[in-house]
């Protein structure tokens, strides 16, 4: 197994805070990585909230080819972070050239764009820099997306994090996930590395996707451009939720009942039945088979938490008004929240949702036996 945190909190805090927290239960992951996720910035990029940021991991020629990819399409720089490293890395840890966090300026012909247009052009560009790299082996690219910040690398989480000196005032954050990964089916790459993200919507993972072929093959066949790659079995709740929200327009509740519907005895006894049995049989390539404990993001900051029927991987969440935190084990919510009410902690079980949206006053649920809130 790995470990997951999330934490979202009304004053930004660093990515220390999840590395310490995943650093307590290093009993739970392997220490073969560390993947981040920082939204809802502070620091230099609070007032930048619309500017795209590029996260990714560079060689020299890599960083050349990425600024006159950048200028020929015309981005211009904004705001960049460099991550200057010793030159010796410590042992596990990949020698690299330049990790970079760069915000750019739209070009001047994008700014007419629908919404839509611009979450196109940004993700396309994305995809092609993540080619690039691939063919020349000298660029990662982990995103490219306003006010997201993405750092992954190969390693103990927190000789990671001391390593790049993530404890810095430009790397504040109010929404992070971080995830201490323990690679159990493929070759370390940091493409496999949670949490994923595409286009405003992150998910990472403990547990195991057997049903993932079937997944990413349906996936793969709606023609859209972002689900591709996949190095991860878990990289398709990231795009299954986009899906939901972005195809199918519908929400977080609609989210699990996708991905773990009810049996048809169940579906029968619900007040939605037609509803969900239309649901569960138009997306029955999308339920997923476990364990997994899923953590994720939506673009309006909130953070949620499912399990799959199996509930055979930890979770529980906690905190108080202005501060919440998921996390695998008690003992990182202790080391992140100590000061909470203990017995408000809510550990979910397969049938519930449980979401902190961005105002970040309360822990929501709600059951697959409950009737649909959405119109239907």
């Amino acid at each position: 197994m790995c470990r997951l945190f999330a934490i979202t909190s009304e004053q930004p805090q660093s990515p220390m805070v999840a590395i310490r927290a995943m650093d307590v239960m290093r009993e739970g992951h392997d220490g073969s990585g560390v993947g981040l996720f920082l939204r809802d910035l502070a620091g230099p990029f609070e007032d930048m909230k619309d500017a795209p940021i590029l996260s990714g991991i560079f060689t020299e020629k890599g960083l050349k080819r990425l600024d006159m990819f950048m200028m020929d399409v015309g981005f211009m720089t904004k705001y960049k972070i460099t991550i200057k490293v010793p030159k010796t890395p410590p042992p596990g840890v990949p020698k690299r050239d330049v990790y970079l966090i760069r915000a750019y300026e739209y070009p001047e012909e994008w700014e007419d764009f629908s919404q839509a247009e611009l979450y196109r052009r940004l993700l396309d560009i994305r995809l092609q820099l993540r080619k690039m790299g691939e063919e020349e082996d000298d660029m990662i690219v982990f995103s490219f997306w306003p006010d997201v910040i993405m750092i992954k690398e190969i390693g103990d989480p927190y000789t990671v994090a001391e390593y790049l000196n993530l404890d810095r005032n430009e790397l504040m954050a109010r929404v992070i996930m971080a995830q201490g990964r323990q690679n159990t089916n493929y070759a370390i790459n940091l493409y496999a590395c949670h949490p994923f993200f595409i286009q405003g919507y992150s998910t990472m993972t403990n547990g195991e996707n057997t049903a993932f072929i079937p997944i990413r093959e349906y996936l793969l066949s709606r023609g859209f451009p972002g689900y591709s790659g996949y190095q991860s079995d878990s990289e398709v709740f990231t795009h299954i939720l986009h899906y939901t929200f972005t195809q199918l327009g519908l929400d977080i509740e609609s989210y699990k009942h996708i991905i773990t519907p009810l049996k048809d005895e169940d579906l029968d006894r619900h007040a939605d039945a037609q509803t969900l049995k239309y649901l569960k049989q138009s997306c029955r390539q999308l339920i997923i088979d476990g364990p997994n404990c899923v953590i994720g993001c939506l673009p309006d900051h909130s953070l949620f938490m499912v399990q799959d029927r199996k509930k055979l991987r930890p979770g529980v969440v906690g905190g108080r008004p202005g501060k919440y935190a998921f996390s695998s084990e008690i003992c990182g919510l202790d080391a992140a929240i100590p000061d909470r009410d203990k017995s408000t902690d809510f550990q979910p079980m397969h049938l519930d949702t449980v979401l902190v949206g961005p105002n970040r006053q309360e822990i929501k649920r709600c059951c697959q036996t409950d009737p649909l809130s959405l119109p239907h």
